[in-house]
């Protein structure tokens, strides 16, 4: 190396090196997590390129060699005193500047120039070794880089600047060579080994090394500049603080990603050495390498996360030692104001990351009841752990009462009671004791009853008197229960103490709160009210309308219909059947028929069927509408109307196949029968072959088919009816009904003798209501929903997800199936779950529910739904509202360069 000019110094009396100038050596060790602290690793011994590093197997393991010394363990005091004045001559730092003296002969001066000049040769040397990895740990000091010569000629603040920027430059040196460590011995193997399955290798890299690649491409830029800046003014380096604040301003946004996630690798990393014997072996192998020192990975995985506190210290240290009139006075001030600043502001995101490290061990840990299928929707990424704590249960067996001691944990949309079993000493299974109740369904009771006393059992070791003698503890309690259920799922628990108690309550409604404001605002069904005022009942029986007060009567039913361009809401009461355009608050009154139940248009058909007491009738689609708007009067609407049968219980008309259908149950005698005809198109109703039925628009198929009296419901499942009945579900072919008495009963529980999953799903089912078959999306799966539960089958009838089954929250009297939703109607409640999976998604509350728009087949979905709810109450008369479910779309805002035309106006070209 060629010999350069070296700085002119003030030379203040001598100074003795320090032994180790690390402003460390004395600092406690902290946790990762703390960012305030640094956790002490061994410092890192470079090896020479010629010596080849072993490689991973897993199949030969091979004795770990011997710790190395750590480059941070030994002790040292710290030295504060003040920095000599130093310049650079013009050709270091690029311009001219006079030398300072201070009460020193410039002869003197010169000599000390001049043997500074002639050590030089050996120092750039040993400077050379140091950077590029070849001289021995003892050796990697500023003091042993300069000769005693140099060192003697400057005053003890100097000397301890120096050292304290010269570790600096070696703690980023082992810092960046602790990262490339990590992607050789460990990344790069674990990618190309069997350690992890192939199939998740990928997901668990980028989980436990996140963006280390990121930060060690910042950390190459910086070591080069800090090597350069070595080189140039060694062995009295100016200053680093430019270089360092130049940096942090580039890695902040890496660090903070990579510091707010490391609670999340290293649990993952924990996770897969307690699930995995050869991802433990696999760590064992990596560590037989010699440069990792016995250190475990969690320790490399903490580096970034320490690293930057300990930069922050050593420029702490530096400034102490800097004289006012430094340039690095200026710039380290700003320097620290930064990280610190930084530091403080990850911690929430380190307390969020380990808040759901905790929600995810607790995921682990959950061991949910046999046959039962549940999903909680756990890894959702807004789902948090709210609060979670142990309380007691007090039950009663045999006249005697007993304690039970749980867990309770509080997430953001269920609150789960569970019993905590130890398997081992580091292993906790939480079992499911009581199904999760929904915090849309979650209520709170009484949380300031008086304490009582739990009698406590004599510890191990106590006397005999203390065996005899009881002992008491004041136990808090607080009650909770289930909207839906509130006195069969009603649950006292018992807190420790009142603070304890205290703190559950809080929790309990901060937690409801938050989530009733995240459910109004990501509604999947939003509830349109179409009208509330004009449809009115007595509110108690045998209590009739005031004088002068409008009354129609509860509403039975409602369907939506159009007249041209113009959209209709009819609905039928128990006074007759009224019209309105929508968006109107008054109804004009079309048909005069006693207690109507069930209405149905059939535009393609022209038709209107209307069902009243126990008669089915068809009305013209056409003069309805025109009634409706005024352009006809009732009397020509009646003049239209054909009747199709007497004694019905209920009808459904729709689409079947390639067909419009009208399905009608009868009762005759002894007997239930269910008639299937088709609707013919008023051009063909004048042809005498389709009256088969002795009815000139419908065409009979065949004889009518005996069905069970119980038989409440009919839908469609493509070309196929479903009839449900209390017995069960069959299926039946409504062109040849004759031929449907073999028809398939639904599920198929053939195969439940020898399936005790399969008995137990039959045992639930036999006494629960079934209400209709849906089709799961994009599957060749079907729901069977009954009024309680619900299970999958195969296109065979056969359950399927081991036969599992589904559970709602109320009993519900109807659903409605709107595309990967279904709807489950109860009379206080409305669930909205998904099809595929049965996720609680949203929750509807009201009184006096009731589904009114049932009677149009839908072979794929419901186009609308529409359901009836009570109201408000006024003079003896209740409020009848009539509500439609809108299925929402999430919100999106564009950006402005997808606007089209958003820069029109500023375009100056």
């Amino acid at each position: 190396m060629a010999q350069r000019p070296h700085p002119f110094i003030t030379i203040p009396p001598g100074a003795a090196p320090p032994a180790n100038p690390s402003p460390s050596a004395h600092d406690p060790p902290l946790s990762p997590i703390n960012l305030w602290a640094d956790r002490r690793h061994t410092a890192y011994t470079p090896t020479s390129s010629s010596s080849p590093h072993p490689r991973i197997s897993l199949d030969v393991p091979t004795r770990p060699p011997s710790r190395a010394a750590s480059a941070y363990d030994s002790e040292a005091t710290r030295i504060s005193f003040p920095e000599p004045q130093l310049y650079r001559s013009s050709s270091q730092r690029g311009e001219s500047r006079p030398p300072s003296f201070e009460n020193t002969p410039e002869s003197i001066v010169r000599d000390l120039s001049s043997e500074l000049s002639d050590l030089t040769i050996d120092s750039e040397e040993a400077l050379r070794k140091f950077q590029s990895g070849e001289l021995r740990d003892d050796d990697e000091e500023w003091y042993r880089l300069v000769p005693p010569e140099a060192r003697e000629v400057l005053d003890k603040n100097e000397v301890q600047r120096q050292s304290i920027l010269f570790e600096i430059i070696k703690s980023e040196k082992d810092y960046v060579s602790d990262l490339e460590l990590v992607k050789e011995v460990f990344v790069d193997p674990l990618i190309n080994t069997l350690a992890v399955p192939q199939h998740r290798v990928k997901g668990f890299v980028k989980e436990v090394f996140f963006n280390l690649e990121n930060i060690l491409a910042h950390h190459h830029r910086l070591l080069a500049a800090l090597f350069a800046r070595q080189r140039e003014q060694h062995p009295l380096v100016q200053s680093l603080s430019d270089i360092i604040l130049d940096t942090s301003l580039l890695f902040r946004n890496d660090y903070e990603a990579y510091i707010k996630h490391y609670p999340i690798a290293e649990a993952r990393h924990r996770s897969e050495m307690r699930r995995s014997q050869r991802y433990q072996y696999f760590l064992q192998q990596c560590s037989l390498d010699p440069r990792v020192r016995k250190r475990d990975l969690i320790t490399f995985l903490s580096r970034p996360v320490t690293r930057l506190p300990r930069l922050l210290l050593l420029l702490e240290n530096a400034k102490k030692y800097t004289e006012p009139d430094h340039p690095d006075m200026e710039t380290i001030p700003l320097l620290i104001g930064i990280l610190s600043d930084f530091i403080r502001s990850t911690q929430p995101g380190i307390a969020a990351s380990e808040d759901k490290v905790k929600f995810w061990n607790l995921c682990e840990s959950l061991v949910y009841q046999k046959g039962e299928i549940i999903d909680l929707d756990l890894y959702d990424e807004s789902r948090s752990l709210r609060y979670q704590g142990p309380l007691s249960r007090r039950y009663k067996t045999n006249m005697d009462l007993h304690w039970a001691d749980l867990h309770v944990a509080l997430l953001d949309n269920y609150l789960l009671l569970l019993k905590p079993e130890a398997r081992s000493s580091t292993v906790t299974k939480n079992h499911v004791v009581s199904r999760p109740i929904p915090l849309e369904y979650l209520r709170l009771g009484m949380f300031d009853t008086l304490p009582e006393n739990r009698k406590e059992k004599a510890e191990e070791g106590s006397g005999l008197l203390d065996r005899v003698r009881s002992r008491y503890r004041p136990m808090y309690p607080f009650t909770i229960y289930h909207a839906s259920s509130k006195m069969n799922r009603r649950y006292t628990l018992y807190a420790s103490s009142e603070v304890t108690r205290k703190k559950w309550y809080d929790a309990f409604v901060e937690a409801l709160a938050i989530r009733q404001v995240r459910q109004e605002s990501n509604m999947v069904f939003a509830p349109h009210v179409i009208n509330e005022g004009f449809f009115k009942f007595a509110a108690a029986l045998g209590v009739g309308p005031s004088m002068g007060s409008h009354y129609t009567g509860r509403i039975n039913a409602a369907t939506e219909l159009s007249s041209g361009s113009r959209r209709l809401i009819a609905v039928a009461c128990t006074s007759g059947v009224y019209i309105a355009m929508r968006g109107e608050p008054s109804f004009r009154k079309i048909l005069s028929v006693p207690n109507p139940t069930c209405l149905v248009p059939l535009p393609a058909a022209g038709k209107f069927f209307v069902l009243h007491e126990g008669g089915l009738f068809s009305y013209s689609l056409d003069l309805i509408g025109r009634a409706a708007l005024g352009f006809t009067t009732s009397q020509t609407v009646d003049a239209s109307k054909e009747r199709i049968a007497t004694d019905v219980l209920f009808f459904r008309a729709g689409r079947v196949g390639n067909r419009f259908m009208l399905l009608y149950a009868a009762k005759s005698f002894l007997q239930v029968w269910l008639y299937a005809l088709e609707v013919v198109p008023n051009a063909d109703a004048g042809n005498p072959r389709w009256s088969t039925s002795g009815l000139s628009s419908f065409r009979s198929f065949g004889e009518p088919l005996a069905i069970p009296k119980d038989t409440h419901n009919i839908t469609v499942l493509s070309r196929r009816i479903v009839i449900c009945s209390e017995k069960g579900i069959s299926v039946a072919d409504p062109a040849n009904l004759t031929l449907s008495l073999k028809s398939t009963t639904l599920p198929d529980f053939s195969g439940a003798d020898g399936n005790l999953p399969m008995a137990g799903l039959k045992s639930r089912c036999a006494s629960c209501k079934p209400l209709g078959i849906v089709r799961c999306p994009n599957s060749d799966e079907l729901l069977v929903v009954y009024d309680d539960l619900g299970c999958y089958i195969d296109k065979h009838g056969a359950p399927t997800r081991s036969s599992g089954y589904l559970r709602w929250e109320t009993k519900a009297t109807s659903y409605a199936h709107r595309g990967d939703y279904i709807m489950l109607i109860s009379p206080e409640f409305i669930e909205v779950r998904t099809v595929h999976t049965g996720k609680l998604v949203q929750v509807i509350e009201g009184s006096d529910i009731r589904r009114i728009d049932v009677g149009l087949l839908s072979p794929d979905k419901d186009r609308t739904t529409l359901i009836a709810m009570r109201g408000r109450e006024e003079q003896g008369l209740v409020a009848d509202r009539v509500v439609e479910l809108v299925e929402t779309s999430e919100l999106r805002t564009p950006r402005v360069s997808e606007v089209p035309g958003a820069w029109d106006e500023f375009d100056i070209l």
